[in-house]
């Protein structure tokens, strides 16, 4: 039975899946706009530090004013409404709820709203990647010990990158390589909130008028969120990652099965099976045509000559000897698609990607010298951007992950390029995240040196 089929069901029942969203930003926003046009679902409660701002996108997106309010979660499902509150803990603990939706994007608070709706019993959906990044194969495990189920979300790209390796090796294709798409030139890497509308292609009226978060558009930029995601990406797959960073070849879509093949076949890959990011500029800046700047991609292998041959007979475009082929898409819709993880979920008992290892690690590193006494800002910010490295890398340099390099102060000079190590700043141990990060290294190191 198809995933709407099985919520039209639960509503028939009137039995509908209730969801709790914790963060009604931008993202949450998306999903909440979609929840009133799906069968079978009840947001049951909403949970953000600024209750008025939450009411305010809900009426942005087009709820009516009666459909929410401030009245307890039981009235709020007595009411069939939803409750506006900025008590999370209620809404984890309140034995109703089946789904809880991350949304916050403040990893370390993730870790804890996760780590407590496990002990609730609760399913997570986790929005805020940042916090897999740097914990989730651990994350993962505390779901399955607690018999509830931990996802990455549908529409952001992870998880569509996910659905297509999956596809590719349910077909009995060997996965080449898959990633997504990112408009990159290499010294976008010492952006700054101060520079992103520029390189990012706005005038800062535009960004004024929009409303739009330089810092958080810069993660973007900088190769901070390309790497969080493909991070997520490998340690949900097994798909290994580049020894040294993200390359972001150029290419337009036609030329994806091209680039994406080993160095000795022509490409640009170490080895098959890996997870790379395709720019949308050529490395003189030119805009490429028909890019994959906001799309997702899996490129498989025909084995045999019957397979390549099926290629060709089927006119799928492939790179010139025939044997790699790349499906993609070329958009995502983000949080509008947050409800197909939802419903998976809790009516499959099934993740829309999750980690199964300790693969790969996004590390903090300097975008300009940093001198002792300096505050880390974090991801998107003015001291550090994110470099995907492999797990086994990142242990052995004792690296920081980005998503733990906010408000944590410098220590020891560190110069532009550097990543940094534990020893070269002054974390706060006292948080959940860091004590699961330590523990998560501690319980993945043996295994992922070895692989």
């Amino acid at each position: 039975m198809s995933l709407h089929a099985k919520l039209q069901q639960r509503a028939a029942e009137r039995r509908p899946i209730r969801v709790g969203l914790i963060g009604a930003g931008k993202f949450g926003s998306m999903y909440l706009a979609q929840v009133p046009n799906t069968p079978g679902v009840h947001l049951a409660a909403i949970a953000d530090l600024s209750p008025a701002a939450a009411r305010a996108n809900l009426k942005r997106v087009g709820w009516p004013d009666d459909r929410s309010s401030a009245r307890s979660i039981d009235a709020a499902i007595a009411d069939g409404n939803t409750h506006v509150g900025d008590d999370w803990r209620a809404l984890v603990g309140h034995p109703a709820i089946d789904v809880v939706v991350e949304c916050t994007g403040s990893p370390v608070a993730a870790v804890e709203h996760c780590l407590e709706a496990f002990a609730q019993g609760k399913h997570v959906v986790n929005v805020t990647v940042e916090a897999d990044a740097f914990c989730g194969p651990l994350l993962a495990k505390r779901a399955a010990d607690a018999g509830v189920v931990y996802s990455l979300a549908f529409g952001d790209q992870p998880a569509l990158i996910c659905d297509l390796v999956d596809w590719a090796r349910s077909c009995g294709f060997p996965v080449v390589a898959a990633g997504r798409g990112h408009k990159w030139l290499p010294h976008f890497s010492q952006s700054t909130p101060d520079t992103v509308w520029g390189y990012y292609g706005l005038s800062p009226e535009q960004a004024e008028r929009g409303g739009l978060n330089p810092k958080m558009f810069n993660s973007f930029l900088d190769g901070s969120k390309p790497s969080i995601e493909c991070t997520a990406v490998s340690n949900a797959t097994g798909l290994t990652v580049p020894s040294n960073g993200l390359l972001y070849p150029p290419a337009s879509v036609e030329d994806i099965p091209f680039v994406t093949r080993p160095i000795s076949e022509g490409g640009v890959l170490e080895r098959k099976g890996m997870v790379e990011v395709i720019s949308s500029l050529e490395t003189d800046g030119r805009v490429i045509p028909y890019d994959i700047r906001m799309g997702v991609w899996v490129t498989v292998e025909g084995e045999t000559e019957y397979i390549r041959n099926c290629f060709e007979e089927y006119n799928a475009h492939t790179d010139p000897s025939g044997r790699y082929f790349t499906l993609y898409k070329r958009w995502h819709l983000i949080g509008l698609e947050v409800g197909v993880s939802v419903a998976s979920v809790a009516l499959r008992g099934e993740a829309t990607g999750v980690a199964s290892g300790w693969n790969a690690d996004v590390v903090a590193t300097a975008k300009r010298d940093l001198q002792s006494g300096e505050m880390l800002d974090g991801e998107g910010g003015y001291t550090v951007w994110g470099k995907l490295l492999p797990a086994a890398t990142s242990l052995r340099l004792g690296g920081v992950p980005l998503g733990l390099a906010h408000e944590v102060k410098v220590l020891r000079p560190v110069k532009q390029g550097q990543s940094l190590s534990w020893a070269d700043v002054a974390i706060d141990t006292g948080t959940a995240a860091y004590r699961l990060r330590r523990e998560m290294e501690a319980a993945f190191a043996a295994p992922s040196i070895r692989s």
